[in-house]
């Protein structure tokens, strides 16, 4: 994880090779939604919330904004006014080096709520970009920091989002710092695995909606690193790769690489 101190280094890096950090991300016209009939509140959304507070909350998240593939939803140094949960496809963050290089900080799907690292800051750190065809769900911070005053299970879920981010950040804080190529790619792997079956879909056959180089900036491997080890855990009959469509076929062979850790 790339920590980014002096962020004017970093926007200034950003204007030269972009144009304006600052101007307004590309989307799509808003529409509605309901949180009660959305598949994913479970993964989004706290759990026991009465119908009168579900309303309340329907209130606040109501509006929906579709992002086509390689849209911004935010880019580093924009003011923070929103959190978004994510009820479609799969977005990246990133941050610039002082060189104009892009470090790939992370990669979201439906489900999760992306925006929690410039709550200290109130601008935010770092881009987020989509990386298919997606929709989220715009929760502006103000209103919800007021609501989660009064409903204390979505305090307490709040608490819970951030203290999931930090949890992910030390984690991937030790597999850029102690793990070989090998375990690294075994645990991106196991991790999306785990996620996607936490939305319902298989464990084992998925498509990576990211890049060999993308996986190589988010986990501190060349790209040829990267297909190298894809290659060699295909060979061992570990995963069966196909362009984008990954098959693992050895779940047990993957997590012996190292002592599983949750990124």
């Amino acid at each position: 994880m790339i920590y980014v101190k002096n962020r004017g280094i970093f926007r200034s890096s950003a204007a030269a090779l972009r144009g304006n950090p600052l101007q307004q991300p590309v989307s799509r016209p808003p529409t509605k939604i309901t949180c009660s009939a959305c598949t994913l509140r479970d993964l989004c959304m706290p759990l026991g919330l009465s119908k009168g507070e579900m309303i309340q909350l329907e209130q606040l998240s109501s509006v929906k904004r579709a992002f086509k593939r390689g849209d911004f939803l935010y880019r580093n140094g924009t003011p923070f006014t929103s959190l978004y949960a994510i009820r479609m496809g799969f977005f990246k963050t990133q941050v610039l080096h002082e060189d104009g290089r892009e470090q790939v900080t992370g990669f979201q799907m439906a489900g999760e709520v992306i925006g929690l690292d410039a709550i200290s800051g109130d601008v935010h750190p770092c881009d987020a970009i989509a990386l298919e065809d997606s929709e989220v769900c715009e929760l502006p911070f103000a209103q919800l920091e007021t609501l989660s005053r009064e409903l204390p299970v979505l305090q307490r879920h709040l608490h819970k989002l951030m203290s999931r981010e930090i949890v992910r950040d030390q984690s991937v804080m030790l597999l850029l710092g102690s793990m070989r190529a090998e375990e690294r790619l075994a645990a991106f792997l196991l991790n999306l695995s785990e996620r996607y079956a936490a939305r319902g879909y298989s464990p084992t056959a998925f498509q990576l909606r990211m890049t060999r180089q993308e996986i190589g900036s988010h986990l501190g491997l060349k790209l040829e690193t990267v297909s190298r080890t894809f290659s060699a855990f295909q060979e061992n009959g570990l995963i069966s790769v196909r362009s984008k469509s990954v098959e693992l076929i050895d779940l047990p062979g993957l997590r012996a690489f190292f002592a599983q850790q949750t990124l």
